[in-house]
């Protein structure tokens, strides 16, 4: 090997070495990311004995419920929903982002292969002195130049070119951190808005129920009622009753059937909206009639240290803090020099048959520094800007924390109490058929008053509609329970 061989060789080496070792001891700099501490009960308030076991909710958390419609509707949901969709694409979109984000751990390499063709003059000299021809002389004598001719020329270039930017303070490895917790926090986000179709869905199919319950009762009052206008027309031609009374029925009946009519247009705008959360338009679905018969379920609530791994809203607002508090680490890397090496090998000749041969080989490498000296307080506001951002995220992610905890004692205490409810409105709904049919008895055999029998009704008739609505309440507080628990999710390696 010639001198210069070996020369080029060492250096090589030596500058190989002397990137191994930047890379070695570079570190990443910018705080590393722990939980904050949020304030935790130790039992939820609301919940007793049997609630405070350990939840287990299974994803499929409607088949509780053990109703076959409301678990085709969920399972419909998932598969079609449009914001799932939406959402799933955002966790693809982020996955990608950091991938490119991952790439500049690497070095770029390209081959660039070039063709260059140019004409150029070419340019003689003569001398001055005896001899044949022209001769030019110029004052101080000696060689002219004469320009004459050109000459063309080719460049044949096979070149290979890389760059690499050493990540001595970690820039890159906290970049990288901030778009996997990017990332992350889609991924929890799909497990919200999955969450949050099914349930909504959920509460869609109970209203509709409700409504089907409540027009059925209309519709037997309605049935009483007319029964009622017919008896007291008979008992107007037997001058048994006034006309007032008849006015009186038939005003019961026509706000009977307009009520019933009300809560059919309620109806159909609570299917449209299934429609919508099936991915479906409103003209294509329809829910068949039924009753309000699902049986509310028990829902155990466990204990709140365990809230913070079943709720992906809150896992998704940890991994924005987390990402955050990866971008102040960004933002101080900027302070420091970078390190770059670039450089190239290829070959280049002015014919393209013998361009790949030894003789026509070329090279340079060029490492470089760059120190930031005056940016006009552009570095100081980034990081700034970061740190308040994170400090906003904080305050977000402990916000998700305690609205955790209240979500589920709102529906613990919706639970409780609307049982109470429900209990009482069915033993004032036994006492409100008694006093409905002594009432209309009493009006037949002529001893009391229409406008008792009126009282009597609308008494039965706003009770029936009242414990059917606290049925349903207690359903749709159960999905929302089963919600504010995570719906079955448990954060992966929790």
């Amino acid at each position: 090997m010639t001198g210069r061989k070996l020369f080029t060789s060492r250096v090589l080496a030596n500058a190989g070495i002397s990137v191994c070792a930047l890379a070695l001891c570079s570190c990443a700099v910018g705080p590393n990311y722990d939980r904050p501490a949020v304030p935790t009960p130790t039992a939820f308030k609301r919940a007793n004995t049997d609630e405070k076991a350990v939840a287990v909710i299974p994803s499929q958390w409607w088949l509780l419920f053990n109703d076959p419609e409301l678990t085709a509707l969920a399972e419909k949901t998932i598969a079609a929903n449009f914001d799932i969709k939406a959402a799933v694409a955002r966790v693809e979109e982020s996955r990608a982002s950091l991938q490119v984000t991952r790439g500049d751990y690497y070095p770029n390499l390209a081959l660039a292969p070039s063709f260059r063709r140019g004409r150029s003059p070419v340019t003689t000299f003569a001398t001055t002195g005896s001899g044949t021809g022209t001769t030019t002389t110029t004052p101080g004598g000696g060689a002219v130049p004469i320009s004459g001719g050109g000459k063309t020329t080719n460049t044949f270039s096979v070149p290979f070119t890389l760059s690499y930017e050493l990540d001595l303070w970690g820039h890159v490895r906290r970049e990288v951190e901030s778009a996997r917790y990017t990332a992350l926090a889609s991924e929890r986000d799909l497990e919200f808005v999955r969450q949050t179709a099914v349930t909504d869905v959920a509460q869609a199919y109970f209203n509709i129920r409700l409504y089907d319950t409540q027009i059925e009762i209309y519709k037997n009052s309605l049935d009483l009622y007319q029964k009622l206008l017919d008896l007291t027309q008979t008992k107007l031609k037997a001058g048994l009753a006034l006309q007032t009374d008849v006015l009186q029925a038939q005003t019961q009946v026509n706000s009977a059937k307009a009520q019933v009519i009300e809560v059919q247009r309620s109806r159909a705008k609570q299917e449209h909206a299934i429609a919508i959360l099936l991915g479906e338009t409103p003209e294509e679905y329809s829910t068949p009639v039924g009753s309000l018969h699902t049986a509310v379920p028990k829902i155990p609530a466990g204990l709140p240290a365990t809230l913070l791994n079943q709720r992906p809203d809150v896992a998704e607002a940890e991994a924005k803090l987390a990402s955050a508090n990866a971008e102040i680490g960004v933002a101080k890397a900027e302070f420091f020099p970078t390190f770059s090496l670039t450089g190239s090998a290829g070959w280049e000749s002015s014919q393209h048959n013998d361009l790949i041969s030894w003789g026509n080989r070329v090279w340079s490498i060029a490492p470089s520094i760059n120190l930031p000296l005056f940016e006009g307080g552009k570095l100081t506001g980034n990081y700034a800007e970061r740190k308040a951002a994170y400090r906003e995220l904080l305050a977000n992610y402990q916000s998700a924390v305690i609205s955790a905890y209240k979500d589920v004692e709102d529906e613990l205490s919706d639970l409780h109490l609307l049982a109470q409810k429900s209990e009482t409105l069915d033993a004032t709904v036994a006492s409100a058929k008694e006093y409905s049919r002594l009432t209309e008895l009493q009006y037949r055999q002529g001893i009391t008053a229409y406008l008792q029998v009126i009282d009597a009704n609308q008494t039965l008739l706003t009770n029936q509609l009242s414990a059917a609505e606290a049925v349903n309440q207690r359903l749709v507080a159960s999905v929302l329970l089963v919600k504010a628990l995570g719906g079955g999710w448990n954060e992966p390696g929790k």
